[in-house]
């Protein structure tokens, strides 16, 4: 699976893509995986209320990509502090999808969440 950001014709990244650059209003005209690079700890936060099915504490940061001018918010595996290297780690469930209100089918999230690298 990738995690794919979107390039316009000027280097501006979004992720995830759209049909025009949030910057610039280009059209988007090229994808870029970011899963294979690693990114850099902008800042972080643990919640303690969570939503029904998502892992409680549940620790999120915003991660800076080296390689690209890019950030991204997402779930943390292990411990984390601002300026640490993290990888882009897939995994089949970010949310368990036997909880809530809504039909398990429609409640699996399957994506990424970074490591410490």
């Amino acid at each position: 699976m990738s995690l794919d950001a979107g390039r316009c014709p000027n280097g501006h990244l979004s992720c995830p893509p759209h049909p025009r650059c949030p910057e610039c209003g280009e059209p988007q005209s090229e994808t870029v995986d970011l899963a294979d690079e690693t990114a850099t700890v902008v800042t972080w936060t643990t919640s303690y209320a969570t939503p029904p099915g998502v892992r409680e504490p549940n620790t999120l940061a915003i991660v800076e990509f080296e390689a690209y001018d890019v950030r991204l918010l997402g779930q943390v595996d292990g411990d984390v502090e601002i300026g640490d290297t993290v990888e882009a780690t897939y995994t089949e469930e970010l949310r368990d999808p036997e909880a809530g209100i809504r039909e398990p089918a429609s409640q699996a999230w399957d994506g990424y969440r970074f490591s410490p690298s």
